[in-house]
């Protein structure tokens, strides 16, 4: 069964995303000062008193931002108030009641929605009295509590969820969601990507660049798979980040990866490939993460072929001409199942080990054909081979001394171990060690044995 969603709402800086990360427990909604850093719905899965939640940050609602988008962002904490099954209503003890306050408490009463009022900035029991003013909202649950000091947020927890309906054990799942991080420059479509994956309007699209500013999670299913989908904010030059803001958007990208099953890294057909792309499929190859290039806005591109668009991008990202290429037009939904049934296969892929047996029979066979570099007058082999890990495959290859490894033969023997290992399109890792050098006898003898 699906989680019961818990809404988090309120006026801006009265503590909603303190309280999303004290929840959760850990730092994923952006919290500063400026008003209007949450734009979209922030989600993150957890569990109180053997209940699956989905808790679902929101932006401030009654202030128009600096991209003009207030309109935007208030019909983002609507929707989550029209789909969530209970409330959390933020506000500020110490600040008292506001007028904003009495219009958020209004449309919760009007949704006939369970909430609590959370009187933030309570971080003391001496403080604890400044909550009973917010009895006047009209909602009966007022509890007094500290975000940042997780005081009494067990208790505000307790309260939110006692009205909602008992929840049946969810059937054992065969595998868990895959995660798949969306990344890109600025105004390629990852948010689009997300509502159409959605089917709702669940990030804020606009053609002003840095909508985005959280790692925004999108739950959903698709050919019989579970998916979560992880929009993230616009990648752009280090030298024009000009806040903490999107420094801390940039960073949790960054996050995203590391965290993701898959990354699908979004470019669009009318753009060159740019140095944020570059330094983006940097990272995703530097953490050895499966990744799909995503070509959007096809639509704008007829009469090319999206071969031509694969070559395109292998020709300005060498270091990932491993990685598929993939065209879509996310506004309409073209090619979106096909790439994510591709992410799938790739994960897949990801998880193959292959037997030590097999392995330094491929290896032999490899060798046969193109041997690698040596040492003038030596003969230089990899001795043997074997799978330490998987995600990525990790391949220790064990050489003698003489074998020069060098960037070429590399690329050549992580192609064919993709192809014979059945992991095309796959990052692998090759972990190098030479023979320790030894004298007389003992090495012609294991010179002759490695032969």
């Amino acid at each position: 069964m699906s989680a019961f969603r818990i809404a988090i709402v309120g006026r801006p800086n009265v503590g909603k995303s303190s309280l999303f990360n004290a929840l959760c427990g850990r730092r994923i909604s952006i919290v500063d000062s400026i008003p209007g850093v949450t734009r979209d719905r922030v989600t993150a899965d957890i569990e109180h008193d053997d209940r699956r939640l989905e808790i679902v940050d929101t932006g401030g609602m009654g202030i128009t931002d600096e991209d003009e988008l207030g309109d935007e962002v208030e019909w983002q904490i609507r929707a989550a108030i029209r789909q969530c099954d209970a409330a959390i209503l933020v506000v500020d003890a110490r600040a008292g009641i506001q007028s904003i306050d009495r219009r958020i408490a209004q449309e919760l009463r009007e949704a006939d929605r369970p909430a609590v009022v959370a009187a933030n900035k309570c971080d003391a029991e001496q403080h604890d009295a400044l909550a009973a003013d917010f009895y006047e909202l009209g909602i009966p649950q007022v509890l007094p509590i500290s975000a940042i000091h997780r005081r009494n947020l067990d208790a505000m927890m307790d309260r939110v969820t006692e009205e909602l309906p008992e929840q049946p054990q969810p059937p054992e799942q065969k595998r868990e969601a895959l995660e798949v991080a969306i990344v890109g420059r600025r105004n390629v479509g990852k948010s689009t990507l997300i509502n159409t994956l959605a089917r709702e309007e669940r990030c804020i699209v606009s053609e002003e660049p840095g909508t985005t500013r959280d790692a925004v999670d999108v739950r959903f299913q698709m050919a019989g798979l579970e998916f979560v989908a992880i929009d993230t904010a616009g990648m752009r030059k280090k030298k024009r980040v000009k806040s903490d803001v999107e420094y801390y958007g940039m960073t949790r990208t960054i996050r995203s990866i590391d965290r993701a099953d898959v990354v699908i890294h979004m470019l669009a057909a009318p753009n060159r490939v740019s140095r944020v792309d570059k330094r983006l499929a940097g990272e995703i190859a530097e953490r050895y993460k499966p990744c799909i290039f995503a070509v959007n806005k096809m639509d704008l591109a007829e009469g090319v072929p999206c071969d031509e668009f694969a070559e395109y991008v292998w020709d300005h990202l060498p270091w990932m001409w491993y990685a598929p290429v993939a065209c879509l037009v996310a506004q309409t939904g073209e090619g979106v199942r096909e790439l994510f049934e591709a992410a799938d296969e790739l994960h897949l892929r990801s998880l193959e080990r292959v037997q030590t047996s097999e392995l330094n029979d491929i290896i032999e066979e490899i060798q046969s054909k193109n041997p690698p570099p040596s040492e003038a007058g030596k003969h230089g082999k990899i001795l043997y081979a074997t799978q330490a890990e998987r995600c990525p495959p990790t391949f220790v290859l064990f050489t003698n001394r003489h074998i020069k490894m060098n960037d070429t033969y590399r690329r050549y023997l992580a192609n064919e171990l993709r192809t014979h290992c059945g992991m095309e399109g796959i990052p692998l890792k090759l972990v190098e060690k030479k023979s320790e050098q030894r004298s007389g006898k003992e090495s012609a003898a294991s010179g002759s044995q490695s032969g």
